[in-house]
């Protein structure tokens, strides 16, 4: 399932590495074969191997660093060189490792653009193109006898592909070369919005004309060794170069974590398409998707696989396949594997096997080729109704944004009734949805669905319902959000399609408990024997069901991910023991049980929507709006003088040495700030200037007996006020002691809230006239025992 990772051993880190690919001057322009690019192409249209610059630490214990796989993802096509008369924005793409063990890792790569400084490097990409166009030349040169008409006509094929080649072109004396770099995150859990926003905001910090606050090993340095991962159902903030960057993570009771938008995945396909695809991903046929987007296609198979709740993709899963990597298209296995486009070829060039069996979703076409004899999803009209009414909600059209492959406006000149009829491209073909096409044709009516969620009106079919706020929603109102609304959005959107499609799984395996057969052997001699097992009764089961959900269902129990589900159910019996996707479908099962009284042979066809979105948004909306966890802010590191110059334009060279010497383990780590806030405290409490409290107790109140101005010492203060200070100093301690195991527990507290705790007690014995001498030699064993 999406959103796990890391292994048990892993201390909780944000971030594991820190990556930087690009060219290596070094080495050279060396030719990327693997790619599978014709030499036929200019040279600034190849592609040339990319390296692992740098990266930081050099390996972690939990997370062996793959550097091969590393490479080949962070730029799965290899360097690309360009000229200034090309487009040269960042590009941002994620990715995913999957390790021997099925546990998974996580990658977050920006590639931008630097200008080349090397003049050997320049030379060599001249040289390219002198002995391209000389070789050009020679294989395009029209015969002698058919010059005149070519240069006549100037219509000559060989010409006008010349002029177009030579177009693309570097000259060293008049153009800048530019090549293609990469920054990475490795992290064990995908947090896609927040390494984005990491990696966005460091290369701000190389492209802005003023340098960043602090050398960017400050910020790296935090992210890999200061920032925590948010724990189950908590929040965290911390800082990048320019601004906070919030994350959250779901608790043990909601969907796991998923962090892409799914509102993408629904503008690019439609809902139509996206449902058959769905269907096809839960049947295991084999899926490839092809984009000229690295993003799209990792957007689309994550979002896919955690539609899936609670099932999981069993088969062979690479959203991005590498070029090196195609003879796994070959494979005679189930698989959802992506496919880079490079805008050229079509669908026709491309050569795959066993294509009955194939579902091929061109992304930026909106266009999806079905694997023959491809059963409906059950209810799939009320479910397509029912989620178009979420999209709508949020001013996305369930037909999907044809942006890519048509112009907006041929859009709005459709008719409603053309777009129901229409089959193709992920419409509602044939779906009685009244409600749909009268919002298509009154636009005002769409503005009041489009405000559904702020105003409480709801649609349905031609009546207009006004819902007031209750005392609930007012009280939404004043929960103030500490993210910006478009990325609250995405969270909103994000999981009330979520619980729909989790819900639909919730009602059809309402009863599945009742069908499980359990083993009547021990665990490991039922594993061992596993294969001859019978663990499900499915010809009992499939006798249950209404008929329209025999096609679908017939052939989904058959598959390795519905195998995969009902073992870990016999395995995990216990409560204790249950694996965490399985418990929070159980509960979900249970709470339907409680609401609809049934017997399993009462069962219809009838469709229940989701209940479960309110309460799902609301723990979101919390989490949002009281961040739980703040991470230490970036600081300056003990750097050399002179190294990690700032120069616009330019990823500086980081200091290795600063940024490879973190703390190995989450032990050490505890020492080490359990001695700085020993520091802290015994620096507080041992350095306060004798004047200060001296004034403060001639300011004490009349309540407290004073001695004369005359006899005002430190030891007679102390001795008036030695009792109410005792207790102070007894709080202090119980307080700083609870806060460094809260500290242990969660590996990273706030240091700035424990250090305002600690003041505040301590300015109240100050405030009563203690000498901070005898505090030192009468209760040195208590001040000792605060930090163990």
């Amino acid at each position: 399932m999406s959103g796990g990772g890391g292994g048990s051993s892993a201390p909780g880190r944000f971030a594991d590495y820190f990556v930087i690919c690009g060219l290596d001057t070094e080495t050279g322009l060396e030719p990327d074969e693997l790619s599978g690019e014709n030499f036929e192409q200019t040279p600034l249209r190849r592609t040339f191997k990319s390296k692992v610059l740098a990266r930081y630490p050099e390996n972690v214990e939990w997370n062996p660093f793959d550097q091969d796989a590393v490479g080949m993802l962070c730029m799965p096509k290899g360097l690309a060189f360009k000229t200034q008369a090309d487009s040269r924005e960042p590009q941002f793409h994620s990715f995913i490792i999957t390790r021997e063990d099925g546990s998974r890792t996580f990658g977050f790569s920006l590639t931008f653009f630097e200008e080349v400084t090397s003049k050997q490097i320049c030379s060599a990409m001249q040289t390219l193109y002198h002995m391209h166009n000389a070789e050009y030349d020679i294989l395009h040169t029209p015969p002698t006898n058919d010059k005149d008409s070519c240069s006549s006509t100037g219509d000559c094929n060989g010409t006008s592909v010349s002029k177009l080649q030579r177009f693309n072109s570097y000259d060293i004396s008049r153009d800048t070369l530019y090549v293609s770099k990469c920054i990475c995150l490795i992290t064990p859990m995908s947090f896609m919005k927040a390494c984005k926003k990491v990696l966005e905001q460091l290369h701000q910090a190389v492209t802005s004309p003023q340098p960043p606050p602090l050398p960017l090993e400050s910020y790296i340095y935090n992210i890999l060794y200061e920032v925590p991962l948010p724990p189950a159902g908590r929040s965290l903030k911390f800082s990048g170069v320019y601004g906070p960057i919030i994350c959250q993570r779901p608790s043990t009771n909601e969907l796991p974590l998923f962090d892409f938008p799914v509102k993408e995945v629904f503008e690019l396909l439609g809902v139509e398409n996206v449902v058959q695809l769905f269907t096809c991903a839960l049947l295991e046929f084999q899926i490839l998707l092809y984009s000229q987007h690295y993003q799209r296609l990792m957007t689309v198979a994550e979002t896919i696989t955690a539609l899936m709740f609670p099932f999981q993709w069993q088969h062979v899963y690479v959203p991005i396949l590498p070029a090196s990597l195609l003879h796994f298209l070959d494979a005679p296995v189930p698989y959802l594997m992506g496919l880079h486009s490079n805008g050229l070829d079509d669908r026709s060039k491309l050569e795959l096997p066993q294509e009955a069996n194939l579902c091929f979703v061109d992304i930026d076409n909106h266009f999806i080729e079905l694997p023959e004899d491809l059963p409906q999803f059950p209810n799939k009209l009320e479910f397509v109704q029912e989620i178009s009414e979420i999209l709508m909600a949020f001013g996305i059209p369930p037909e999907g944004n044809l942006h890519c492959s048509e112009s907006a406006s041929k859009m709005k000149s459709l008719r409603a009734c053309d777009l129901v009829s229409d089959k193709r491209n992920g419409n509602i073909a044939g779906s009685p949805l009244n409600s749909y096409e009268l919002l298509k044709e009154n636009e005002t009516i769409a503005r009041l669905q489009a405000l559904v969620k702020r105003t409480g009106v709801s649609l349905e079919k031609t009546d207009v319902t006004i819902t007031w706020p209750t005392e609930e929603t007012s009280s939404k109102k004043d929960l103030k959000i500490q993210c910006d609304e478009e990325e609250f959005k995405v969270y909103q959107l994000n999981i009330q399609i979520r619980e729909i499609f989790a819900n639909r799984f919730t009602q059809m395996f309402a009863d599945y408990e009742v069908f499980v057969i359990q083993p009547n052997q021990d665990k490991e001699s039922w594993f061992t024997n596993r294969e001859q097992m019978q663990n499900f009764d499915k010809a009992s089961f499939l006798s249950d069901q209404p008929e329209p959900y025999l096609p679908f269902l017939s052939r989904f129990l058959e598959t390795q991910m519905f195998a995969s589900f009902i073992d870990n159910k016999i395995m995990c019996h216990d409560e204790d023991d249950k694996d965490p996707v399985l418990r929070v479908f159980d509960s979900r099962v249970d709470k339907i049980r409680l609401l609809n009284v049934r017997t399993p042979t009462l069962r219809t066809s009838m469709y229940q929507k989701c209940t479960t979105i309110d309460e799902a948004e609301k723990s979101i909306e919390l989490r949002l709006a009281k961040i739980d966890h703040t991470a230490v802010h970036p600081h300056l590191l003990d750097m050399k003088i002179g190294q990690g110059k700032y120069e616009l334009g330019f990823f500086p060279k980081l200091q290795s040495d600063v940024l490879s010497t973190g703390p190995a383990s989450n032990k050490a780590v505890r020492i080490v700030l359990k001695q700085r806030y020993r520091f802290i405290l015994l620096a507080f409490l041992f350095s306060v200037p004798i004047q200060k409290y001296i004034q403060e107790a001639r300011n004490l109140g009349s309540t407290i007996r004073q001695p004369k101005l005359s006899n005002l010492s430190p030891s007679v203060i102390a001795q008036t006020n030695w009792k109410f200070v005792e207790g102070l100093l007894k709080e202090c301690r119980n307080k700083v002691i609870q806060r460094i195991f809260l500290f242990s527990c969660t590996s990273y507290s706030s240091f700035n809230t424990l250090i305002a705790s600690l003041c505040d007690l301590l300015e109240r014995i100050w405030s009563h006239g203690l000498q901070v001498k005898q505090v030192r030699s009468r209760y040195s064993c208590m001040l000792q025992s605060i930090l163990p």
